[in-house]
């Protein structure tokens, strides 16, 4: 493995702390991580849990060593070995692309195949195509657009995920939950309900980042990967994904910006889009800018803040929207929602002579106020929106 050169200044603040190998990330909203998390050994692990190539543990490990570090060889870890894992950690009955080649249908001559898709990688004959675009309903009547790739795609997008994973899982926080190895929806609703009954809460925002995936950079996304990554040819590889575009109705739209929902490779994309656009720069605003506790959950773009004081709410809704433009998002206006929240909640609404404190969605959840000794503070229930 080649090591490039230090990586030019960072566009965000400084992380002051990152997750490692045991989430201290987590500690600063003190709870422990998921059961046996801290126990599992150093391996770099995918996010179907298998465990990655050595070589992949030697990128891990120096990723962890020195986060300025560029990786200037990475590509050469996509090799046959890592293809034929990729292909076995995909979903077996998943709808073919706009190729229409099944999992079992490609599998009948696998070896073979895997072989020619590794000499077109690395001989740079290897072309991206547009992903089929279908569109499934949503619980408020809308839809929403999934790309279906093929599953050449899909197979060589994983092993770059496998890649990826090994840099960026020493630097992402612990509070980000969302398509990571080792963690879960479950994970993430723990520690809600942790961080609300543990730290001194009484403000939730429920923040909803319109249309995310549509909506990332590609100049932006890319400027990040450079952050940590030097070989042009694994960057331009994942350009030539964002680029392919969609096929509708025999059509091909080429993208500008976003990555399609359903790929492969767009679950580790938004994080490290996210991981730099608000992770980084959230933990440093709680650390020197609120007067109270904050608690910080995110799980992909849906994300769950609690703030001791309103003021801090207020004023970093107001800053988080700021944060969010330079970089081509927005939040969505209907669907962002602040709301007092918490254990005072209750007794201080009746004070006022105010009802019930409002309840707020999260990963498919209703999330509300309760008195119960039994439950502590935060009740939940599946939401009848899902």
């Amino acid at each position: 493995m080649n090591v490039g050169e230090k990586s030019d200044p960072v566009v965000v603040p400084e992380k002051i702390s990152n997750n490692g190998a045991k989430v201290p990330a987590e500690r600063l909203e003190e709870r422990t991580g998921p059961k046996g998390n801290g126990q599992r050994a150093a391996a770099v692990w995918t996010q179907s849990q298998v465990a990655a190539s050595p070589g992949l543990l030697t990128v891990r490990q120096a990723a962890q060593r020195n986060k300025e570090t560029r990786f200037s060889a990475l590509l050469h870890h996509v090799d046959i070995p890592l293809l034929h894992q990729s292909y076995f950690a995909l979903k077996r009955r998943s709808a073919a692309g706009i190729d229409g080649v099944t999992w079992e249908a490609y599998g009948s001559e696998l070896d073979a195949r895997l072989e020619n898709l590794n000499r077109r990688i690395h001989k740079g004959s290897y072309r991206a195509r547009p992903a089929r675009r279908v569109y499934i309903p949503k619980a408020d009547g809308s839809t929403r657009p999934l790309g279906i790739q093929c599953l050449e795609d899909k197979i060589v997008q994983q092993a770059v995920v496998f890649v990826l994973n090994a840099i960026y899982e020493p630097d992402f926080m612990g509070f980000s939950y969302g398509f990571r190895p080792g963690r879960g929806q479950h994970d993430a609703l723990d520690a809600v309900q942790a961080g609300l009954y543990r730290k001194k809460i009484n403000w939730v925002l429920d923040a909803d980042i319109r249309k995310f995936f549509d909506s990332m950079s590609h100049e932006w996304m890319m400027r990040f990967l450079e952050h940590r990554i030097a070989d042009k040819r694994l960057l331009r590889l994942i350009r030539k994904w964002l680029t392919a575009g969609v096929q509708e109705d025999g059509q091909v739209i080429r993208s500008v910006k976003g990555t399609p929902q359903g790929a492969v490779i767009s679950p580790v994309l938004a994080n490290i889009y996210l991981h730099y656009v608000f992770d980084l720069w959230v933990d440093t605003w709680r650390k020197r800018r609120a007067y109270g506790d904050v608690v910080v959950i995110r799980y992909a773009d849906d994300t769950v803040l609690g703030f001791q004081y309103e003021r801090d709410a207020y004023t970093f809704r107001q800053a988080l929207a700021g944060r969010l433009a330079k970089f081509g998002l927005d939040l969505h206006p209907d669907k962002t929602r602040l709301i007092q929240f918490g254990r005072f909640a209750s007794a201080k609404r009746r004070q006022r002579g105010l009802g019930k404190p409002e309840t707020f969605e999260f990963l498919g959840f209703t999330h509300y106020c309760t008195r119960s000794r039994q439950n502590g503070v935060l009740g939940i229930f599946p939401s009848k929106k899902t």
